[in-house]
């Protein structure tokens, strides 16, 4: 069976003009060509179109979108794997739901909310240690660097997570926007993201921040964490400290 622009435009809920764009930049190519130039789409294409869609809903842009998929040629693995990353997002805006809920009830009540719940971090010791565990035996075993995790102050972590959580997020929707690496917002938020660290016991100079992103950038296991985030997250974060 043969499907034209106009009836995979219908099936799936998108545009034509998206459907020209995806073939103009090869991410979604027609099974044939007719005389008259017509495109026409058969069912490994609606497939394809399918897996594109839900990789847009993840937020992965495009050309790597393309990569991903000339890369996965099983699609079984493919869904699978995006079906483990909607899960994941899907526990994230619960989450969030929850806490939009209590911020909600104490505005109502025109109360102000406590800081650990601002920002739901872990409540016990344990919890970090379990949520650390990765990251510490990454470091134990590529670096023989210990992670100290004893004595770990709730309070402190959280405060420092919630810090690092702002300041990356704010990073990555800049790269977004496509602001450069000189933007003076830029700078002034890791200015002020190193001011905040060194204000709360984290002793950080401009070069030791420099080496922190040339670490992040070299090494797999944390260039993935920010790479996951946004694709060259992490490399921004690096022209972004060597211009400070």
């Amino acid at each position: 069976m043969k499907f034209t622009v106009k009836d995979l435009s219908s099936i799936a809920g998108v545009t034509i003009k998206t459907l020209h764009h995806y073939h103009k930049i090869g991410l979604l190519l027609p099974k044939d060509i007719g005389d008259s130039g017509y495109r026409y789409y058969g069912f490994d294409e609606l497939n394809r179109l399918q897996e594109i869609l839900f990789y847009k809903e993840l937020d992965i842009p495009l050309v790597e979108i393309k990569q991903l998929l000339n890369t996965e040629s099983n699609r079984l693995r493919t869904l699978e794997k995006q079906r483990e990353l909607f899960e994941k997002k899907i526990e994230r805006y619960q989450q969030l739901i929850q806490t939009i809920k209590t911020s909600v009830d104490f505005t109502r009540k025109g109360e102000n909310m406590d800081n650990q719940l601002l920002f739901k971090g872990f409540k016990t010791e344990e919890e970090w240690k379990n949520a650390m565990e990765e990251q510490s035996t990454y470091l134990k075993t590529e670096y023989n660097f210990d992670l100290d995790m004893n004595n770990i102050n709730v309070e402190e972590i959280n405060k420092m997570a919630l810090e690092a959580k702002n300041f990356t997020d704010k990073m990555a929707e800049f790269l977004r926007e496509g602001k450069k690496y000189n933007d003076s917002k830029v700078q002034a938020l890791v200015y002020s993201h190193l001011s905040f660290l060194n204000k709360n016991g984290h002793s950080i100079s401009k070069e030791d921040y420099i080496n922190q992103t040339k670490f992040f950038l070299q090494d797999d296991f944390h260039r993935e964490m920010l790479e996951q985030q946004q694709t060259g997250l992490a490399y921004y974060l690096l022209v972004v400290a060597e211009y400070l």
